[in-house]
């Protein structure tokens, strides 16, 4: 063995060899159903990251975790697959698209819906290939020739069709409703795409003068330049300041239309005066009013983020000029009482933080209670459930309670989206008359559509020769594509090839489902409201949560803030094995981790241990024995006491590292595999060994074959290769047995 482990000469070639050997690839009877297939199988399929970027050191992390697990059940002897794949990301990877195309002066409009859709197609490929050999370099043992895409079209297939269905079966709706509307991404965004920030503001104290009386009412409002867009102004019933003014009517300041003061529940008697004005086409509490009392939406903001036609002279201007010049001219006629300073929660786009605006919208949307009443009751829990056969099981459990409120609470999902990319939604119109203006704005060329036809709406994955109503061929698309998360939920079933591949029979339900606490709701709530409307069965049966990385001093890693680290970076200084054990040790379920070079540091200086430890006990030839001759030595036990009492050290820690892994104590595990292989066997076995060294070679060398075999789902690489150096070697590492206890 060389002086010192070099973990760039041998981490490339150790992985062709367990990728050409074809380990990774589960050996299976094909198409025998689980039950006749013997050993029950272990299955990940695995979150697949977004295909527009390289991988960043939280991705890293999920690999580790899986890679570890899908390690330890392979060498327990287990059919084991982890199914990699990437996602096509719609709204993130058009905006970092466009991006690039806005630096070369272009739009999506220059180059045309196909040839647009085309380019990305292209991009998120290269992309998504890069991914991939961040994984390897990472040491993901995962099947890649089952490797997936959410466009493939085997897979978009499957998610058209469940749309379908979901339409047929009064799932799946069309209506025009209040949404949040990004303006730089051009589309609307569901609930849980809206990232709330605390922002410092003003409160504005306007007066709406009483209609043909000599009074006024003061409204607090936060957003002065919605104003122009009121239908009225709302009290609370109970509010005894304002009994009197109910049903009365004022004048809209600056627009001078005669609005009503209507009473509902909804209105904070706490919020400024008790009285507020409201706008329904621009925000949600106010659309919440305006359906209960029958008033009209007037959009007063474009989607463009402009003033309307309809606002008069305030046309074209943006909404803080907008603003600023409403402010002007209600001092000038004495109709602003005062300004405080006020600070409040603002809605912004998960993915490129701009400020989100609540537009009136013609959307599709998914009537998610149903889904949510099973996915709930199929969700083990210490109070409910507990005994409901196949229920899904949240790890750590305290994320069940947030699981359950959201469940509880959950609104109806829009999954329409104003993009290009993505899967387009399956829904023909006999005539252009069902489009909206928003299509025919983000689409120019379904603006040259004439209206003719029927007005029939057909659920069909394929184009219909002709409208089943009135015969017309004049059939459109619908031009929206549909939300990542809707596609993505499926995708435990859908990448299995559902429902009659031999994958989909074996290994549907998967086992564990891996994935940040963050996404919780965005996604593993989906999948499991999918999976069981489209299987009628779980998707998984664990869900495993691990929480962010963050860096030493508990930031969340960010490239505005320079403390982003790229796996690979650490990987050319540091090795796969030391970042692994430093992504691993020390963590807990469901919590964030700290990361430091510090830490990896001291990773890497573990990993030199275990490789000198292997050197010590390999380097002398002379001293080293037979394979057969160590067997035999291990049925002889020795009475020697340093011997008897590493082996039970040696037994105890399997036993723990084992349960650990089985149980998810995964940072536990290592804890114990760290203090039993350094302190332990280093610093007090061997140390003491090389008085005896003859005497105590066979016990170096089961413990050494045992430490590397509990060691290999942490440590891959150094533990193959080290293992290719034991006497009597048998095949790799990767595929041998895991130690009994």
């Amino acid at each position: 063995m060389e002086k010192v482990y070099n973990p760039q000469k041998v981490e490339g070639k150790i992985y062709q060899k367990w990728e050409e050997s074809g380990v990774f690839s589960p050996k299976m009877k094909k198409g025998l159903p689980r039950r006749k297939a013997g050993k029950k199988p272990f299955t990940i399929i695995m979150p697949p990251p977004n295909a527009n970027a390289p991988l960043h050191i939280g991705h890293a992390r999920f690999v580790a975790i899986q890679d570890l697990l899908i390690r330890f059940h392979r060498m327990k002897g287990e059919p084991t697959l982890w199914l990699p794949g990437a996602d096509h990301a719609g709204i993130l990877t058009q905006v970092v698209f466009e991006k690039g195309l806005a630096e070369e002066g272009k739009t999506r409009f220059d180059l045309g819906r196909e040839n647009f859709y085309q380019e990305i197609f292209k991009f998120t490929q290269e992309n998504k290939q890069k991914m991939y050999d961040q994984m390897r370099a990472l040491g993901a043992s995962c099947d890649w020739k089952r490797e997936k895409f959410s466009l493939n079209p085997e897979i978009s297939r499957i998610v058209l069709e469940t749309f379908v269905k979901m339409f047929k079966d009064g799932l799946i709706f069309r209506s025009e409703r209040i949404i949040s509307w990004c303006p730089r991404c051009q589309t609307a965004l569901s609930d849980l795409e809206i990232e709330h920030k605390e922002e410092k503001t003003k409160l504005y104290f306007i007066r709406y003068v009483l209609k043909k009386e000599d009074r006024f009412l003061t409204v607090a409002t936060t957003r002065p330049e919605t104003m122009l867009g009121d239908t009225a102004v709302a009290v609370n019933p109970k509010d005894k300041r304002y009994q009197d003014l109910i049903d009365k009517t004022v004048v809209l300041p600056l627009m001078l239309r005669e609005i009503p003061i209507i009473a509902d529940k909804l209105v904070d008697i706490e919020f400024g005066t008790g009285a507020v004005k409201v706008t329904p086409a621009h925000d949600s509490l106010d659309f919440e009013i305006g359906q209960r009392s029958g008033l009209s939406s007037i959009q007063i903001i474009g989607f463009d983020n402009k003033m309307t036609q309809k606002t008069g002279k305030y046309a074209g201007l943006s909404l803080q000029e907008a603003k600023e010049l409403i402010i002007q001219d209600l001092e000038a006629k004495g109709l602003l009482e005062k300004i405080e300073d006020y600070t409040h929660s603002v809605g912004h786009c998960e993915r490129c933080k701009t400020l989100v605006e609540p537009q009136v919208s013609l959307q599709w949307f998914v009537k998610t209670k149903p889904l949510a009443q099973k996915a709930a009751f199929m969700v083990k829990s210490k109070k409910i459930n507990k005994f409901v056969a196949g229920a899904i099981k949240i790890i750590p459990s305290r994320f069940e309670k947030n699981y359950f409120l959201w469940m509880k609470d959950i609104r109806d999902w829009c999954i329409s989206r104003q993009l290009w990319w993505g899967e387009r939604i399956p829904i023909w119109y006999c005539g252009g008359e069902n489009l909206s203006p928003l299509q025919k704005l983000m689409n120019p060329e379904l603006e040259k559509l004439k209206d003719l036809g029927c007005g029939e709406i057909i659920a069909s994955l394929e184009k219909p020769k002709k409208c089943p109503k009135c015969q017309s061929k004049n059939l459109i698309q619908d031009p929206d594509t549909l939300d990542t998360w809707f596609s993505s939920g499926q995708w435990p079933f859908a990448t299995l090839g559902f429902p009659d591949s031999p994958d989909y029979k074996y290994f549907y339900p998967t086992t564990v489902m891996e994935t940040g606490y963050e996404i919780l709701f965005f996604w593993v709530a989906r999948m499991i409201m999918l999976g069981l409307y489209r299987t009628k069965k779980i998707p998984f049966e664990t869900v495993f949560l691990h929480g962010l990385v963050r860096d030493a001093f508990g930031q969340k890693m960010s490239k505005s803030k320079g403390n982003v680290i790229d796996p690979l970076d650490v990987i050319k200084i540091y090795g796969t094995d030391a970042l692994r054990m430093a992504l691993v040790f020390g963590s807990t379920p469901g919590k964030d981790l700290s990361l430091s070079e510090e830490k990896i540091e001291a990773m890497r200086n573990f990993c030199n241990k275990v490789w000198n430890a292997a050197r010590f006990v390999l380097s002398h030839q002379s001293l080293i024995i037979s394979h057969k001759q160590s067997l035999l030595l291990r049925n002889k036990p020795s009475k020697h006491p340093d011997d008897i009492w590493v082996l039970e050290e040696l037994d105890k820690t399997v036993k723990s590292v084992t349960e650990g892994i089985e149980k998810f104590r995964l940072g536990q595990a290592a804890e114990e595999l760290y203090e039993f292989f350094w302190h332990k066997f280093c610093d007090k076995y061997i140390e003491a060994a090389k008085t005896r060294r003859n005497e105590a070679q066979p016990i170096l060398l089961q413990v050494l074959d045992t430490s590397l075999r509990l060691l290999h789902p942490f440590m891959p690489f150094i533990t193959e290769e080290i293992y290719q150096k034991l006497p009597g070697k048998k095949g790799l590492l990767i595929t041998t047995e895991w130690p009994k206890n």
